[in-house]
Formats: C-alpha cells, structure tokens, sequence
C-alpha cells in the first residue's frame, strides 16, 4: 500500500512527535535505530520531512529534529503520505492500472473504492498527537523490539 520510504517516514514522524511530546529533540541516529531503518536512508526521509514543514531541525549543540507541541495535533498522517510518496494513494486502482475509472474499471475496483475510502479516512482523521501519546502509553510500538517488551 505504501513504499517503504513512507512507511519510515511515518515511524520517524511518529517517533519525534513522541519525544516533542515530552520536549526532547533527537538526533538522526536515535530516529534510524529506534525505527530500525538505516541511518543514511532515515536523513533522506528526515529531509523531506523538514521540506514540507511536518518536521523541524534545529541545527548546533542540542539540536535535533522537533515538531512544536502546540502542531502535534495538526499533523495527519495523510500529509506524510503526500509528502513521500504523493496522492496516488486516494486515487490509485487496486490492481494498479493506471486507467481503472468508474466507467471503465478493473474487476476489484468496486470493493476496493471502499478499503481506499476507509484507509484515506484514517489517514485524514489521524494526527500525530495522538499517535505519539499512545507510544508513550505503551498501547502501541514503532518496532518489532518495542513489541517484544510487552
């Protein structure tokens, strides 16, 4: 559904906002490990990121990467998903041909335009704040090592 460069980009984006959420900033080595993504790979993801204005970096000692507490709740996951991988997602064909319409359609296009319809759903309604607040509460992880601790 989305190209591995978007979802990294949603783990470190989710990652941050849960640091942010407590006023910590982190560096691109934290992002890259806690994510398990590699370091180099995380810095292209965090570029764009801090391109479109979803995070921010603050350059010198004590730097890092940040989103404002007062965004957090402001951020959707739909803008991730645009920045990384664009809008194709809103309007791509399950099977992914490139001229499936509602005239002329592929065979799976009616019960996929409902999954579509709910996944863009959840991407619009869903912010970062509340992603982040449940890492910190526990009730969800960002890796495969975070699952295995609880």
């Amino acid at each position: 559904m989305f190209s591995k460069t978007c979802e990294y980009a949603i783990r470190a984006s989710i990652f941050i906002a849960s640091q942010s959420y407590q006023d910590k900033r982190v560096t691109v080595k934290d992002i890259a490990e806690k994510i398990d993504s590699p370091k180099s790979f995380t810095a292209k993801i965090l570029q764009t990121l801090v391109k479109n204005n979803l995070v921010y970096s603050v350059k010198g000692i004590g730097g890092g990467f940040e989103i404002p507490k007062e965004i957090l709740n402001q951020i959707k996951l739909s803008q991730i998903v645009i920045a990384i991988d664009g809008d194709s997602i809103f309007t791509c064909c399950g099977l992914g041909l490139g001229k499936c319409s509602e005239i002329h359609h592929c065979s799976v296009h009616e019960k996929f335009k409902e999954i579509r319809s709910e996944i863009v759903s959840m991407l619009i309604s869903s912010n970062l704040e509340e992603l982040a607040i449940d890492i910190k509460s526990g009730d969800s992880f960002l890796n495969n090592w975070d699952r295995k601790k609880h």
